[in-house]
């Protein structure tokens, strides 16, 4: 095994991007950088999924997918609220936000971004780094949902910190978001 493919086994990453790469392998040509990507990719030791994003194997993190499709993103809204049990409804579909509104499938996973400020995507408060990706937290996925769906209809809302979300409130900026957060504490309180 070489020394490129020793790199790649011993990041606990399972999707690159380009830049990842680059940094990995300490390439700073860009040529040479393009040159290497597709060796590793004719070899196998590399699955590229998309334009500038690669895996080590079929193994892959989808949710570590979608957040190297675009930068920044950050996993959130239906997916982020499922996983803390504040809404039922199961999707296939991972839901992120991210620079531009877009619907992918890449093999098989299907992605849902949704448009947000980059003010928002570039602020970490209430965002959990969690095996290679960023996932936000139950109130930052509350939030940010209520922020784009006013009158979202949410299944269960007895965990969530009302004063984490009077927090986060601040970093949107909108006047109507926290009138309406104040509305569903009143509601689901």
């Amino acid at each position: 095994m070489d020394n490129a493919t020793a790199a790649l086994y011993k990041s606990s990453k399972t999707v690159f991007t380009s830049e990842d790469l680059a940094l990995l392998w300490q390439e700073t040509d860009k040529n040479n950088l393009k040159a290497k990507i597709s060796y590793y990719v004719k070899k196998g030791s590399l699955l590229r999924l998309t334009r500038g994003v690669f895996a080590k194997d079929k193994k892959y993190d989808p949710k570590e997918l979608a957040t190297s499709i675009y930068i920044p993103s950050y996993i959130s809204f239906e997916t982020a609220l499922r996983e803390a049990g504040m809404i039922f409804q199961h999707y296939e579909t991972i839901f992120a936000a991210g620079p531009w509104s877009k619907t992918k499938k890449i093999n098989g996973h299907a992605f849902t971004f949704r448009k947000m400020k980059k003010s928002l995507l570039f602020n970490p408060s209430g965002i959990i780094i969690r095996d290679n990706y960023g996932i936000a937290s139950p109130e930052r996925a509350f939030m940010d949902m209520i922020y784009l769906f006013p009158k979202y209809y949410f299944d269960n809302l007895k965990s969530i910190n009302w004063n984490k979300c009077r927090k986060l409130a601040k970093i949107y900026a909108n006047l109507a978001l926290i009138k309406r957060l104040e509305e569903y504490r009143e509601k689901y309180a």
